[in-house]
């Protein structure tokens, strides 16, 4: 496979890249994908930047047909390949184990409980897959970027949560973007104790890999969501290029001509005709992180094209028959487990092969890719309220295809570590939030919840009218671990769902704010639930194959 340059985007800052990238190695332009057309020479600039802070034993030998397809379904965790073996010998698949990299799974504080299995003791999966610009390797150097940023804090420019059902029949998927505003928690490094403090207010969410590795990135995310992640799956720039190169090429397609280039020399290079084309090897990488050219030259434009190629390649891994040939699946396998980082309860094929026999289950059109709803703070991008009602689906185990037979109760959490004090020993400070748009804040709501819970036994309840936030919902945050069986017990006595108790370093105690959902009465009744995926999310089905990418007319040639 040759090495030519791929095109990175501009800096965060919107800069170009540094003079000094364009010295990226420079191939012979025969990628071997139809309709693409070569580079001019001296035009690639480096990879995009951003400033930023064991033995499982010897399986039994299969018969064919069942080796073929165990080294295919390997291969993905949702086309992030995870390629195993069986039946190769156990030598081999020894080789493979040694070529696994693996990492801590959570370096936060927080550590949100599993929830409860369902009445067929199952519970769902979540799998949080990181896209590494990391360029510590002669391969990921040669793939763009400056020599100076060789060994630099790595970012990670690719962040989507996997989920997949309880019952296995529906998989969901929630992409973020790498520009996407928040806190990253406070994270300590298990290897040497280094503490990497909490982000001074908000920073891009790709910084978090730096903050000690992936776990800080899985930590980053459950501190948003709420979300409890089982497994991380990260891979960096090399690792895209040699897996999408070893099956053989993902059909893309453009609506227009594109060359992902502009006057600036900004763009990831990438260069097609109209129509559909299989991509792969760097050509595969470009379009992963193309954003100039496509729609509105943004970084979600981007992540709607990452959708298409995955949804793409998960069709390939399942259809295509080229991939029966052993040659190709054992080249994918040692690709695969050379460009993984994984949790330690991954670092095996047999862990992989295990994980990837559960995603296979589900059939492509109960595959939903997501983008975390959001809107713009500038250049960049902040979660909306859209966004917490997604978060909540995929919490609750709601497919997110509308698709489930029934409507699922609220799960609820495990218990948590600390229980809960005596009622006459909690401290809550209940705040009125019932202000909305349209109406104003309803007088006396935060003094009569009060009364309820002095009433109840919750002698240290006291109202705080310092502060008059709004929230659609009531709900209930505490600041640490050791209060959160405080919070769940003021839950549980007003009836309030324990779906909202939240975690928050916004409170420094139990804080109760009551909602416009409770405007009036001293009963709380929890609204019906609005189980539809927001629009805003931009749902693609996985088995669409009539995607096409939107070009912008200031990038298309003839």
């Amino acid at each position: 496979m040759t090495r030519s340059s791929v095109q990175g985007e501009d800096t965060d800052e919107g800069a170009a890249d540094a003079p000094e990238r364009a010295q990226a190695v420079r191939g012979d332009g025969d990628n071997g994908v139809d309709g693409a057309k070569d580079e001019p020479e001296g035009a690639a600039l480096g990879a995009e930047g951003g400033t930023g802070e064991g033995t499982e034993g010897e399986p039994d030998a299969p018969r064919p047909r069942r080796r073929r397809r165990v080294l295919r379904w390997t291969a993905v965790v949702l086309a992030v390949v995870l390629a195993g073996t069986a039946g190769a010998g156990y030598l081999y698949y020894e080789h493979l184990n040694d070529n696994i990299k693996q990492d801590a799974l959570n370096l936060g504080d927080n550590k949100v409980a599993k929830p409860t299995p369902n009445a067929a003791g199952q519970t769902p999966l979540n799998i949080l897959v990181i896209g590494s610009d990391a360029r510590d390797s002669e391969e990921n150097q040669q793939l763009g970027g400056a020599r100076e940023t060789f060994g630099s804090t790595p970012l990670a420019d690719v962040q989507m949560l996997v989920h997949l059902s309880a019952d296995r029949s529906n998989m969901s998927v929630v992409s973020m973007p790498r520009d996407t505003l928040l806190e990253i928690p406070r994270c300590t490094d298990p290897d040497d104790g280094e503490v990497y403090p909490a982000s001074e207010g908000r920073v891009m969410t790709n910084q978090s890999l730096g903050h000690g590795g992936p776990g800080c990135t899985v930590a980053t995310w459950q501190e948003l969501t709420g979300i409890h992640i089982d497994h991380f799956v990260m891979v960096d720039f090399a690792g895209v290029v040699s897996m999408a190169d070893a099956v053989g090429g993902v059909p893309v397609c453009v609506d227009a001509n594109i060359h992902s280039r502009d006057a600036g020399g900004h763009g990831s290079g990438l260069k097609l005709e109209k129509g559909t084309h299989p991509v792969k090897g760097e050509q595969a990488l470009q379009w992963l992180r193309t954003r100039y050219g496509f729609e509105d030259g943004s970084d979600l434009a981007r992540a709607k094209a990452q959708h298409m190629y995955l949804n793409a390649m998960v069709r390939v891994l399942r259809e295509n028959a080229t991939l029966s040939s052993p040659n190709r699946l054992r080249r994918l396998a040692e690709e695969a487990t050379e460009a993984l980082t994984v949790d330690p309860d991954l670092d095996s094929v047999k862990k992989l092969y295990d994980l990837s026999d559960e995603l296979r289950k589900v059939k492509p059109e109960r595959i939903t890719m997501t983008t975390m709803p959001n809107r713009y703070v500038g250049a960049r991008v902040e979660p909306t309220e859209d966004a917490e009602q997604l978060f909540r689906l995929v919490r609750e185990d709601i497919a997110l295809d509308g698709k489930d037979a029934k409507k699922k109760p609220d799960a609820e959490p495990e218990p948590p570590a600390d229980p809960a004090a005596p009622d006459d020993e909690i401290a809550v400070q209940v705040r009125n939030g019932t202000r909305t748009d349209e109406l104003g804040t309803a007088p006396g709501r935060a003094n009569t919840v009060t009364g309820l819970l002095v009433d109840r036994g919750f002698t240290k309840a006291v109202a705080d009218p310092s502060v008059l936030p709004s929230e659609d919902r009531t709900v209930i945050r505490y600041p640490s671990a050791d209060l959160e069986g405080d919070a769940r017990r003021v839950a549980k006595s007003l009836g309030v769902p324990a779906s909202s108790v939240k975690r928050s370093t916004d409170v420094s105690g139990v804080t109760l704010v009551v909602g416009a959902d409770w405007r009036e009465d001293t009963a709380y009744r929890a609204p019906e639930s609005d189980d539809r995926t927001p629009e805003s999310a931009e749902a693609l089905n996985g088995a669409d194959d009539s995607a096409c990418m939107h070009v912008n007319p200031a990038f298309t040639w003839s």
